[in-house]
């Protein structure tokens, strides 16, 4: 049954994993603020999501979130909406040496992958921390956990974003907060990622990778992860299994070395 005045805002949610995930949240009956830069695919979704389940709200901010004072601005546009989750999805890869990379395109995915990020969870947390049934999912990449050849720069991004998650996750949980702090690390998933990571067009995943999952599978795992109680859902990028479980870095929360305060 739909809930009037909860929504569930998921950034890049005009392609890929955010596209079908806003799907699944709509099956759920959850309202929805749709964030990206690509209008038309913004609408068609909407229009998609409206057809199938015509009592929802579904809201569709057409913005870029690599520009930071954008990021700001939509989050002053979400205050009027109770935010049930926060799903921050936006961002993209690089598949370069770091000795070759483009330093204009670099800067514009730590913009995206780490500073947008980073903003939009720290207001959300800051406002929803203690409010029942809050969550915040945060993608992160099976390359947030292990670094991958010719993907140094990306991989370093999504590093920061399990440990930035991970940790905020145990911030929380030492706070008894009420919010919960969690995140998916997809490995090769079919989506526009390729082509944007590799400057093409036409990136075939059959080729390149072999075995994937759908973006479809990956709303799926991240469901899986919504419903549970646990911090982390990664996919093994061998076996291409989902696991959910508790964070995986190490944290000096009773280290004697800690600053006191």
């Amino acid at each position: 049954m739909k809930q009037d005045n909860k929504y569930t805002v998921i950034t890049g949610a005009s392609s890929g994993i955010g596209y079908e995930t806003a799907k699944a949240f709509a099956k759920r009956g959850k309202n929805l603020v749709i964030v990206a830069c690509n209008k038309e695919n913004l609408e068609k979704l909407r229009m998609e999501i409206l057809h199938d389940n015509p009592s929802l709200n579904v809201i569709v901010k057409n913005v870029d979130l690599s520009i930071t004072p954008n990021v700001y601005q939509l989050y002053q546009e979400l205050k009027p909406y109770h935010i049930e989750t926060l799903i921050n999805n936006a961002g993209f890869g690089n598949y370069d040496s770091v000795a070759n990379q483009s330093l204009e395109k670099v800067e514009t995915m730590l913009r995206l992958n780490v500073e947008t990020l980073v903003i939009l969870s720290s207001l959300f947390v800051h406002d929803y921390q203690n409010i029942e049934g809050s969550q915040l999912i945060n993608i992160s990449s099976a390359g947030g956990y292990t670094i991958v050849p010719n993907a140094v720069t990306y991989c370093a991004s999504k590093f920061f974003v399990s440990t930035f998650t991970e940790g905020l996750a145990r911030e929380l949980q030492e706070s008894h907060a009420k919010l919960q702090a969690k995140v998916l690390a997809p490995a090769a998933t079919k989506t526009n990622f390729g082509n944007v990571a590799n400057n093409i067009e036409g990136y075939d995943y059959d080729k390149s990778f072999g075995t994937y999952h759908t973006s479809k599978e990956m709303a799926d795992f991240l469901l899986q992860l919504y419903d549970s109680r646990e911090v982390v859902g990664t996919v093994n990028r061998e076996a291409f299994e989902f696991n959910l479980g508790s964070p995986l870095f190490a944290y000096a929360g009773n280290s004697k070395h800690n600053q006191t305060t």
